[in-house]
């Protein structure tokens, strides 16, 4: 496991350290070609303060703000006990030093993603719509894969290059605003210097109008390879950790053939952050794998459902080498551990509901994220009591029964 999480941590770097190269040498171009050869001092120190003040934002309230962003709600253990102890088992699983915070997303769109700087502060958000749609072992493999996420150190290395690729990106939109709308000024200054130093600065503004076009796709390549690899190692500590791959398989499944639209509340800089592409456009071929936030989902199945011998990570190793036919992307030392035996999975009722019944319980979910109090009358209507609904008693609409509410207040305090 260390050896896997020492290996994840060179490969980061090297990935963020090639992001801040594409990042200085632009603001140095840029710097160039604004304010002559004697200005890429300057546009190295722009560059570094974008930096440094969008890593400065996300590492003091980054997470929060990925929450908020979310429309995540922060839920307690009755409002889905289920959830809540499928997180601890996995906590333990992985021997975390801290019990992650639980939220949930009111969307219908099945998907979940992890954030914090760390094992000791990580939160796991999971929208309505995935614990509607899937069983216990298959919740569990997604919980699974969220946890092998925390336990890699993989938010920290994803938010670190997701601040680099969003200041890559400012600067070329800055620079590039600035030649169409002003031509930053280049008139002027050619008109007043020397032939030799117009030619010279219009060398420099051709340079760096390249360099603002192309540094951003380099920057999204070397993301797009840090997200994807990192999804591979996910999957396989899931397993590790579940022992049960088809929970995982089938999970990733029931989420590539919902037809719910895509998340409404995820956006590119976060779209590598969920275990599975929140912007995938249904019914239409999917972009070159060079280009997507996450490996081929079908894929990641082939590779899950090969697993027939165990759990380990040599196990699925051999299984993506013999899926993908290419190089084995787990550190060696990774290989070597015990074999790790497969269980068999919990006997449950498939949970294939319609539409209409769906989105009821998604509704009462969202409610109890939000703090209604559901009540049973003793006639059988369910109320739910609103919770800035003041008075101690309710009377039930059915048969006008007075149904006390403070014992459930206290209940829940």
């Amino acid at each position: 496991m260390w050896e896997l999480i020492r290996a994840n941590k060179r490969n980061s770097i090297f990935l963020m350290v090639m992001m801040a190269v594409v990042l200085l040498l632009l603001g140095l171009i840029i710097g160039m070609a604004v304010m002559g050869a004697d200005g890429g001092l300057f546009g190295l120190l722009v560059a570094a303060i974008v930096w440094g003040v969008l890593a400065l934002v996300s590492f003091s309230s980054g997470d929060q703000i990925l929450l908020a962003a979310s429309n995540a709600r922060r839920i307690t253990h009755d409002v889905h006990p289920q959830l809540f102890n499928v997180v601890e088992e996995m906590k333990i699983a992985a021997g975390l030093p801290a019990m992650p915070k639980v939220y949930i997303i009111n969307d219908p769109a099945p998907n979940a993603f992890a954030t914090g700087r760390s094992p000791q502060s990580a939160s796991i958000a999971v929208t309505a719509g995935l614990l509607g749609r899937l069983n216990r072992d298959e919740l569990q493999g997604v919980i699974a894969h969220e946890m092998s996420h925390i336990v890699h150190r993989d938010i920290l290395y994803i938010t670190l290059a997701g601040i680099m690729l969003g200041s890559v990106a400012l600067l070329s939109q800055v620079f590039l605003r600035g030649m169409f709308y002003g031509s930053m000024g280049s008139r002027r200054r050619y008109s007043s210097r020397g032939r030799g130093g117009g030619q010279a600065q219009a060398l420099f503004l051709l340079i760096a109008l390249v360099a603002a076009i192309l540094a951003p796709l380099m920057a999204h390549l070397l993301y797009f390879a840090l997200s994807r690899r990192r999804e591979y190692l996910a999957d396989a500590g899931a397993v590790r950790l579940t022992r049960y791959p088809e929970g995982l398989a089938s999970a990733l499944e029931k989420i590539a053939n919902d037809p719910s639209p895509q998340l409404a509340s995820a956006g590119k800089a976060t779209a590598p952050m969920y275990i599975a592409n929140p912007l995938k456009r249904r019914g239409r071929a999917t972009l070159s794998d060079l280009t997507s936030t996450h490996p081929p989902i079908s894929e990641r199945i082939r590779i899950l459902r090969s697993m027939s011998h165990g759990a380990a990570y040599r196990d699925y190793a051999e299984a993506f080498t013999t899926v993908t036919r290419g190089k084995n992307i787990l550190p060696a030392a990774a290989l070597t551990e015990e074999q790790v035996a497969l269980r068999q999975g919990q006997a449950e009722p498939i949970k294939d509901q319609q539409p209409q019944a769906q989105v009821h319980q998604i509704g009462d979910l969202m409610r109890r994220a939000n703090g209604f109090l559901f009540l049973t009358c003793a006639c059988g209507l369910k109320l739910k009591v609103p919770p800035d609904f003041k008075p101690d008693t309710v009377r039930c609409p059915r048969c006008s029964r007075i149904l006390p509410l403070q014992p459930h207040r206290q209940n829940r305090t």
